[in-house]
């Protein structure tokens, strides 16, 4: 941490995340999370401990997507103590089963708590932006909303 810029060192942790997912690195990323973290992610809803996280989140996206980038230069964030939190977007691209390749704006909130010197993540939250282009190709499940003065839909 400096003066300059109080969160530097998760600067840092987004670049050497971005590495992991950009490498496929699996037992890298474990290492830069707590064993009892949980997340939130863009295929696993709600997922605990870090032996879960793997196959239900990064297992079914790391290998999917291409050009993977935090935005660390955006990130916005905290530290105080050994706990600390940073919020920023990211991209990426999806690949469709014709090899072909489609954008995934997202967002990230990532809590960490600092052990032996090191900031693990103790909570993810990976959501892609509302809207984006992927999401326009999954059917809505979603009903339009009732109106609650009559009227048609």
């Amino acid at each position: 941490m400096t003066a300059a810029d109080p969160i530097a060192p998760l600067r840092q942790w987004l670049r050497d995340w971005q590495g992991c997912v950009r490498a496929v690195d699996f037992e890298a990323g474990r290492k830069m999370c707590a064993p009892e973290i949980v997340a939130f992610g863009t295929v696993a809803p709600f997922v605990e401990g870090i032996d879960n996280v793997m196959p239900a989140q990064w297992h079914k996206v790391w290998g999917n997507i291409r050009e993977f980038t935090m935005h660390d230069d955006r990130a916005r964030g905290a530290i105080a103590g050994d706990h600390a939190w940073v919020a920023t977007t990211w991209d990426s691209l999806g690949v469709s089963p014709d090899g072909s390749t489609f954008k995934r704006p997202g967002r990230a909130t990532i809590t960490f708590t600092r052990r032996d010197g090191r900031w693990l993540a103790v909570h993810t939250h990976f959501t892609l932006i509302p809207g984006g282009p992927d999401m326009a190709r999954q059917p809505s499940t979603l009903e339009p909303p009732r109106h609650s003065r009559g009227g048609s839909r």
